[in-house]
């Protein structure tokens, strides 16, 4: 743990030695990979998810500081865990479930409902709990999306929620200063999520993005996770929107 500094960035110590970071949905995927950075730069972590078994191996490979399995979008279990904190913690990185893709057509009006305000209710329960036990210069790291910027079929919900994050993130920035607040915003992510998602569509879609995106390569968890990390060591860093797609968004539609 450390504690607040008044040390202009200049003077800042680099990287997460001494620190900890509660990682949320860091069984897996692109959170499994920001904690492993974690650890690789000198700090410790906590890792919460909703699989036991996945965080049982997790936490063999990263020897935690502890561990916790809920589902973060359970308000009275998220309260407990940090209240049940044995300190102040410097990090909390806060990653998902996938996006929702449904044609209007095809909608239930309930679950889309769900999905929105579970979402919104997430990043803000995560805001209100952790507010007293994240150090001051510590951070909040939400992830977002970029892909749902431009409208299409099937994209209302995701489109909603991809417009409103910044700006409520932006705000938490302001409401819980000197805490840290900022959003990573993904394009694809080669994760087992996207697998997941795609099934057998899935090589085509990487071979379509190495062959157009700018970057000529996939956009993998390790690259999310190095900005995460960033965001992290870097001070001067709050309220601001991150975008990592490999260029994808400079593509024709």
């Amino acid at each position: 743990m450390t504690a607040a500094s008044g040390v202009t960035g200049s003077h800042r110590r680099p990287g997460l030695a001494d620190q900890t970071v509660a990682v949320i949905g860091g069984s897996a995927g692109i959170g499994l990979e920001t904690a492993r950075q974690v650890r690789a730069d000198g700090g410790q972590v906590i890792l919460v998810g909703r699989d036991p078994e996945k965080l049982e191996l997790a936490a063999h490979e990263l020897e935690p500081v502890g561990t916790a399995a809920f589902d973060v979008t359970d308000t009275d279990r998220l309260e407990q865990f940090f209240q049940d904190l044995p300190g102040p913690i410097d990090h909390v990185m806060v990653t998902g479930s996938g996006p929702t893709y449904t044609p209007l057509a095809e909608m239930d009006l309930a679950a889309a409902r769900s999905d929105f305000s579970r979402r919104l209710a997430m990043t803000l329960g995560v805001a209100l709990c952790s507010r007293d036990r994240v150090r001051a210069g510590g951070t909040l790291v939400f992830m977002g999306g970029t892909g749902a910027r431009r409208p299409a079929v099937g994209m209302a919900v995701v489109s909603a929620l991809t417009a409103a994050l910044p700006a409520l993130v932006a705000d938490l920035a302001l409401e819980l200063a000197p805490i840290r607040v900022n959003l990573i915003a993904a394009g694809f992510v080669d994760t087992p999520l996207s697998a997941a998602l795609l099934g057998d569509r899935l090589e085509a879609r990487r071979e379509e993005l190495r062959a157009t995106l700018p970057i000529r390569r996939v956009v993998g968890p390790a690259d999310v996770a190095a900005l995460a990390v960033h965001i992290m060591c870097n001070d001067a860093l709050t309220g601001a929107t991150y975008d990592i797609d490999g260029g994808q968004q400079l593509l024709p539609h």
